[in-house]
């Protein structure tokens, strides 16, 4: 017989043993490896400045949701190994016992299970690595499926290896001190029931006289079993963690970024310009999820400018369904960086913050008291009554500025005050917002070459978008209106999809915890299995053996559910979103979700119930 043949028939000899632990940890490990590798591919790494897709502030967001996610896994992956390790080796205590009556020493007890583990820690990541790249796959395809230009790039497997390697290593570290400390228990010891079931002496707490039957047997079950109920306890805080951060951190700030979308383009808005500019700003919005490169364009050239004998042509006034009118003069332009001064008023001192770096910005004039969008602004935003000031967008800041708000920024060799960082999908967040007096001064252009128009909700807007294209295409047929609500669709759609991918982790992480807690219930089974035998012997029906371990899981899952959520809500509002916008259906959606968490948990813990009560009486009892 090889080594390693009696560690294999122990683990096949105990199949749902082994496969809780199997599943758990690759459902730990595919959890990891997929977040890591999708976010990659979104452009969304730890590391992300926002190069490609998504402003500086969303891949902010998007990374430390990232990063708190992945953290949480890891630890969830390390308690649910030492868990499902503590439960395997507490149903074992018995056969170590015999094993040392019979002469076996210690150190070849400690080599069986730990070669048990290695075994299942091995399959498990390696399953969980599999699984990990073949979802990311996956992923990739379905936002490919769904018009976003997602690529599919190569494997990181230095990464993988790490990720192996971590929970590799995590595992064998937690899982191996509880065999350790059963591999050292006395044969007289690991051969009594007490140590058998870990359970401690007859506790002093007492439950009401009203208390029914099934809530006596389960608080006791509960407090005899001290060591394995903290350790569950343990095991769904930290999955109810990791769930509440996920579901309801990931619902307040998808909610929260799509308002910064939705704000900064705005709803309802009709662009009128020439085909030309149309074609390339939209280009310029959809950067925020795509990746091309435009084209350069001549935004001053005569043929694009908008006058005031053309806007006396179109006449919009006229039309019914317009709320508001707003001119822009958008250019591309060369900017640079002016470091700025701050002074320390108690030393009368200064330092100088930034330096003179330089790059290319979309330079937007407006009027900022016209403004059909509202920004969201680090700062102030524009006053109508204060010259030479500007508002740069977040990816520019971030690209460009060490302290932005303290310094300045030059364009067409004119200095402006930086007021304000905006948050603004346009041009993906590389933009200037200046008055639209003062970029037309600097640039002699007196025109305007971008119209956009708000339609009243209430006014029927198939038939406004309608009218005002044949009113401008009779003016100049080089002209036209375009509706933004499709960009705008396209752009919360984007965010939605990412959102949706990343929040979808954590119901791993609670199937994990399911599969915890359905070994919990199997330990309290084996320690209570004649009793609950002898209560159906006494006449107690199979659904009155099915309410105690019920009740056991709710009183587990409910004081692990409280504390999760608490901890989850404190971490998303505190650490992952700036400023969360919450709505009361947005705390509806949330409660049900978790409460739906609560009930698959406590629900899929029955099975190992259901199955024991189906069985003889004669065969319970053995």
């Amino acid at each position: 017989m090889s080594e390693t043949s009696f560690p294999v028939n122990d683990l096949l000899r105990r199949k749902l043993q082994t496969t809780l632990i199997v599943i758990s940890l690759t459902l730990c490990v595919a959890s990891t490896v997929f977040l890591l590798l999708f976010s990659q591919s979104m452009g969304l790494s730890v590391s992300s400045t926002a190069q490609n897709k998504l402003t500086a502030d969303f891949s902010t967001v998007f990374s430390q949701f990232i990063i708190l996610i992945a953290i949480l896994v890891f630890v969830v992956g390390a308690i649910i190994v030492s868990f499902m390790v503590s439960i395997m080796m507490s149903q074992r205590i018995k056969d170590i016992g015999l094993m040392k009556a019979a002469g076996c020493p210690n150190d070849l007890i400690f080599g069986y299970f730990i070669t048990e583990l290695l075994m299942v820690v091995l399959i498990g990541c390696f399953l969980g690595i599999v699984f990990g790249i073949l979802a990311n796959f996956a992923s990739i395809s379905i936002f490919g499926s769904m018009g976003f230009q997602i690529s599919q790039t190569p494997i990181n497997f230095w990464l993988v290896l790490i990720v192996f390697s971590v929970f590799f290593a995590l595992a064998l570290g937690f899982g191996m001190k509880p065999i350790l400390d059963t591999a050292k228990i006395a044969p007289v010891k690991a051969l009594s029931p007490v140590h058998y079931f870990g359970l401690s002496k007859e506790p002093g707490f007492r439950v009401i006289s009203k208390s029914g039957l099934t809530t006596r047997v389960a608080l006791r079950s509960l407090f005899r079993h001290k060591s394995a109920a903290t350790r569950i306890v343990l095991c769904l805080v930290a999955v109810f963690v990791l769930a509440t951060v996920g579901i309801a951190g990931g619902m307040i700030a998808d909610q929260t970024t799509k308002s910064w979308v939705q704000n900064a383009i705005g709803t309802n808005i009709i662009l009128i310009a020439n085909q030309n500019i149309t074609k390339q700003y939209i280009s310029l919005m959809s950067k925020f999820y795509e990746t091309e490169q435009n084209s350069p364009i001549n935004y001053t050239d005569q043929k694009y400018l908008i006058n005031d004998t053309f806007i006396n042509d179109l006449n919009l006034g006229s039309i019914k369904g317009i709320s508001d009118i707003e001119q822009c003069l958008v250019l591309e332009a060369p900017v640079k960086e002016i470091h700025g001064i701050i002074i320390n008023n108690q030393t009368e001192g200064y330092t100088y913050v930034g330096d003179n770096r330089t790059g290319e910005s979309l330079i937007i004039g407006v009027d900022p008291e016209k403004m059909l969008s509202k920004l969201s602004v680090n700062g102030q935003f524009l006053n109508a009554d204060e010259a030479w000031q500007a508002v740069i967008g977040d990816s520019l800041a971030q690209a460009m500025f060490s302290q932005p708000l303290s310094e300045e920024i030059q364009a067409f060799r004119t200095y402006f005050n930086i007021i304000g960082v905006c948050t603004d999908p346009l041009n993906n967040g590389n933009v200037t917002y200046v008055r639209l007096e003062d970029l037309q001064n600097i640039t002699g252009v007196s025109a305007t070459n971008v119209i956009m128009v708000k339609i009243d909700p209430s006014a029927n807007g198939s038939m406004v978008l309608n009218q005002i294209n044949a009113t401008v295409k009779s003016v100049n047929p080089d002209f036209e209106a375009t509706e933004l609500n499709t960009v705008l669709d396209k752009d919360l759609g984007f965010i939605g999809y990412i959102w949706s991918t990343l929040m979808f982790l954590p119901l791993l992480s609670l199937f994990a915890a399911s599969l915890c807690l359905i070994g919990y219930v199997s330990l309290t089974i084996s320690e209570q299995r004649q009793e609950y035998g002898v209560l159906r012997a006494l006449g107690a029906k199979p659904s009155t053996i099915l309410k105690i371990v019920a009740t056991q899981s709710l009183v587990v899952s409910l004081g692990s559910f409280a504390a999760g959520i608490g901890f989850g809500i404190i971490i998303t509002l505190l650490i992952l979103v700036p400023e969360p916008v919450v709505t009361a259906f947005t705390i509806i959606e949330i409660a049900g979700w978790m409460l739906a968490a609560l009930a698959l948990t406590v629900s899929l813990s029955l099975y190992p119930m259901i199955r024991f009560t189906k069985k003889p009486l004669l065969e319970s009892m053995t």
